[in-house]
């Protein structure tokens, strides 16, 4: 029993990482219709400032200081995401989507060079807030109780973007720009801006994702483009643009990974792709997503 009960944790553990990438890719296209390609390096970009962060602050900081620093990617790809906006993609809006594209395609690549750059081709760890927060002991087995504060940042990440998004005044605003940009604008809605506030959430979510998972394991070259394929199969299931369907595609690619490796772990992400296809085949939009 107490096996089940931490195969469970474990796949709320990679959902509340893959809601937060992918919902954070939802977001930027339901609101601006762009496939952002470079929100994988984001979500880097967040784990690996967390990491330099937390490893700058580590001589002789209190354990609390060096918790409170665990954000510091988000904000940090929130304002990366800010300048962004406004000055590299904003000029592609009107343009074919092969341009959107390839211009974000082309940022993947930039951002990837730049932390090369900065940090090395070297993993940075910031595993000291793992140790610290040591382990839980459910029934013969241990579990790492940081764990347990990702799955809750994940949850609480999610019941505060719905509240967001459906119960706030921007998040009318954020909805009605996203249904209708021209009818939006028409009324008075400041829709550039709308569009920075969306494109920094977004990213804000893929840099907090980052964030919370370099203490568990490095942050690596290569480790967004991973992310990024992931995050495309949790939006394929649960519908591109759709929150609800960001966090059941996340939940239940979570569930089938954390089970395929324990049973099958030499088709896991065999069987993640295969769910997509037949997403794809019964109902091309996803779980949750619209129909053109």
């Amino acid at each position: 029993m107490d096996i089940l009960v931490i195969h469970l944790f474990n796949a709320l553990l990679y959902a509340s990482v893959l809601f937060l990438i992918a919902g954070g890719l939802s977001l930027i296209y339901g609101v601006m219709r762009i496939v952002n390609l470079a929100h994988g390096n984001l979500y880097a970009f967040g784990a690996y400032v967390t990491a330099w962060v937390v490893g700058q602050a580590l001589a002789g900081a209190h354990p609390v200081i060096l918790y409170l620093l665990l954000p510091a990617g988000a904000f940090a790809a929130a304002l990366l995401g800010a300048i962004l906006e406004p000055t590299l993609l904003r000029p592609f809006y009107r343009r074919a989507e092969e341009y959107q594209l390839l211009v974000t395609f082309g940022l993947l690549m930039i951002l990837e060079d730049l932390m090369r750059f900065f940090w090395g081709p070297y993993p940075l760890t910031a595993t000291s807030l793992f140790e610290k927060m040591g382990s839980l002991k459910i029934g013969e087995s241990v579990y790492p109780r940081y764990n347990l504060l990702v799955i809750s940042i994940g949850v609480l990440a999610a019941g505060f973007l719905w509240a967001f998004v459906y119960k706030t005044r921007f998040g009318v605003v954020l909805r009605a720009t996203s249904q209708d940009m021209r009818r939006a604008s028409a009324m008075g809605v400041n829709v550039n801006r709308v569009y920075i506030q969306a494109f920094t959430i977004g990213c804000f979510m893929a840099g907090l994702g980052g964030a919370i998972v370099v203490p568990g394991q490095s942050a690596v070259l290569g480790m967004g483009v991973d992310a990024l394929v992931l995050a495309f199969v949790v939006v394929v299931v649960g519908g591109l643009g759709s929150l609800e369907g960001a966090l059941v595609g996340a939940l239940i690619v979570g569930i089938v990974r954390e089970f395929g490796v324990s049973v099958f772990p030499e088709v896991e992400l065999a069987v993640l792709y295969l769910i997509a296809v037949v997403v794809l085949l019964v109902r091309p939009a996803g779980l949750f997503g619209r129909t053109a």
